[in-house]
């Protein structure tokens, strides 16, 4: 999680600090603020981001993850990281990336292990890209 906060914010930190009811709380240490800014003082795009690290590192993944638009609300500067940090739970799980942005699936195609499907709209219907009704999807669904 440290390295994740680190590479979408550098020099910053994410503290989670529990409370004696056992609720917790977050802490956004940013350099050259006196002090740890609180959830409610984060804009809600890095409350967003710190969401994604969450759910994408969580310690059980499931088999599959969809991800639709993954970049609402989140800085365009924080797409590679999101990228990156999609890349690294692919390792876990199969990942698919619903996306209209294209700095985030251009970071995303950095990755070796990244497939791209490309849609189009013809005469109102969805069709994929260059697949035809005898082409074999390239994508598996896990058992």
């Amino acid at each position: 999680m440290d390295r994740a906060i680190e590479d979408a914010f550098p020099g910053c930190h994410l503290r989670i600090v529990t409370g004696n009811d056992g609720r917790f709380s977050i802490q956004f240490h940013q350099k050259g603020l006196l002090k740890p800014l609180t959830g409610a003082e984060l804009s809600d795009g890095t409350l967003r981001f710190i969401l994604w690290v969450a759910a994408l590192l969580t310690p059980r993944p499931p088999a599959l993850m969809v991800l639709n638009e993954p970049e609402t609300s989140l800085h365009p500067d924080l797409l590679p990281a999101l990228a990156r940090l999609i890349g690294h739970a692919c390792q876990h799980s199969q990942v698919w990336v619903i996306s209209h942005a294209n700095r985030l699936i251009n970071a995303l195609n950095q990755h070796p292990e990244c497939h791209t499907i490309e849609l189009e709209k013809v005469l109102g219907q969805t069709e994929v890209m260059g697949q035809d009704m005898l082409s074999t999807p390239t994508w598996y669904w896990p058992d």
